[in-house]
């Protein structure tokens, strides 16, 4: 595919997404999207058969950014100390931006589908996204920034805490200082408190 059409592709993908955000999964139609991106039916069924392959292709995109990402800055021997604060405070800011939040229509997308069909696709993602965060963990723990820790523990606090707050931001206020203990929580765990002190 040649560059018009890959830009093509990012434009769908980024009117999809605040769709998404805006509307949930479930009420996006590809007329929606035609009107939005300025296409036609048919300049968009040339890329995409369904709002499902959309949505599927913004999530796996998601954390294809992030793996690629991090591998760069474990390439760059970056701290992981640093590489963990970053993504925290990303995660801190979107745990409090709920006008943003893909939960809910991550929640009907996976629901539409039939049972085999979601745990597989809800395990393939949740796996890339343990790779990804136990590729940082042991480079922290071989670096000796972060503590012995069971990686898969770490990452299901991690992914359970930041998921249930994305949700529960749709249906209450979440104040600022919700996020914070969760991120401190985290970080008292995986970094020593001698490190943590250098890092205040």
């Amino acid at each position: 595919m040649g560059k018009k059409g890959l830009d093509t592709k990012e434009h769908i993908k980024k009117i999809a997404y605040q769709l998404f955000v805006d509307k949930g999964f479930k009420e996006v139609t590809m007329k929606d999207i035609c009107d939005n991106a300025g296409l036609s039916r048919g300049g968009l069924y040339r890329y995409y058969e369904s709002t499902e392959q959309i949505f599927s292709e913004i999530i796996s995109s998601f954390l294809t950014v992030q793996n690629t990402e991090l591998q760069e800055q474990i390439d760059n021997n970056i701290s992981a100390i640093d590489i963990l604060n970053q993504l925290l405070e990303k995660y801190r800011l979107e745990m409090l931006d709920a006008r943003n939040s893909l939960s809910l229509a991550i929640c009907e997308y996976f629901s539409k589908k039939r049972i085999e069909e979601n745990d597989n696709l809800l395990s393939q993602q949740y796996q890339m996204s343990f790779s990804s965060w136990d590729r940082l963990i042991q480079y922290g723990i071989l670096r000796g920034d972060f503590r012995q820790v069971d990686s898969r523990t770490i990452f299901d606090l991690i992914l359970f805490s930041y998921q249930g707050v994305r949700m529960y931001s749709l249906l209450m206020n979440i104040s600022e200082d919700i996020p914070q203990r969760i991120i401190k929580q985290i970080q008292s765990l995986l970094i020593p408190v001698q490190k943590l002190e250098e890092y205040k």
